[in-house]
């Protein structure tokens, strides 16, 4: 299996300390976020990592991963990010794919492994909790999650109309089998560059809106429900929020380093 972490963002809502280093560089708990990703992706299932970087590139080259670079990372989103390693989509290995702005534990991990479907999406399905967190209003931040009876996910990424549309929220974390990988390539490749998908045209398009796509076109998309378990950096006040429950003990009810 091979890991793919996608980390070409600035992360401009994480400013000043995204001024001179990547998002995934931004430190929680005595690392940054991508030694701690790589970390838990030491398993002897997953052969090699790439990181497809894009802002200050070369402070993750300097740190020895091997590295892709998105040249349009400043006009571009997570979905043209992924395909920069467009030669990873062979069909001898199966992808993980990972945002690069979260953490994880390794029973994630674990519980994304064990998953054999097609295409597999971790949903967190405590995710209300994480949410009230981090924010007054989770309903306003929050994306539709619709799951049938066998565990397949039939809608994510839309503006929910209530708590009712939402059964989990998608951490950034995907898991693509081998035998399928060359099928998703030629999915996105087929896509018309100047059409819009949710708004966005195929270059500046979100993740969700691809696996949506999956979805439309026929692909079982299995969601692996988890319940916490994980971190994600988005803005300067999680960041600070999260650095001082980690130091009065708190962070632990909702992720363990």
């Amino acid at each position: 299996m091979r890991a793919i972490i996608l980390a070409a963002g600035q992360g401009t809502r994480l400013a000043p300390i995204t001024n001179d280093r990547p998002k995934c560089l931004v430190e929680l708990g005595g690392s940054s976020l991508l030694d701690h990703q790589v970390a838990t992706l030491q398993s002897p299932d997953i052969t090699d990592i790439t990181v497809i970087a894009g802002y200050r590139a070369e402070s993750i080259t300097a740190r020895g991963f091997r590295l892709v670079v998105n040249p349009d990372f400043a006009s571009s989103n997570m979905v043209h990010t992924l395909f920069c390693a467009v030669d990873l989509f062979a069909g001898d290995a199966d992808l993980l794919i990972s945002y690069g702005d979260i953490v994880y534990e390794p029973r994630v991990l674990r519980a994304l492994l064990a998953s054999d479907a097609p295409m597999s999406v971790v949903v967190d399905r405590e995710w209300r909790r994480y949410w009230e967190l981090r924010m007054d209003d989770p309903l306003s931040d929050a994306e539709t999650m619709k799951i049938d009876s066998d565990g397949l996910i039939t809608e994510l990424g839309k503006k929910p109309s209530g708590y009712e549309d939402i059964q989990g929220q998608y951490i950034g974390l995907i898991k693509v089998r081998r035998d399928w990988a060359i099928s998703l390539r030629q999915l996105y490749e087929a896509m018309d560059p100047d059409s819009t998908f949710d708004g966005k045209t195929r270059k500046q398009m979100y993740m969700t809106s691809l696996i949506q796509h999956a979805i439309d076109n026929g692909w079982p998309v299995e969601s692996v429900f988890i319940a916490n378990g994980w971190l994600e950096v988005d803005t300067y006040a999680e960041l600070e929020l999260y650095r001082q429950m980690e130091a009065n003990g708190t962070l632990a009810d909702f992720f363990r380093f």
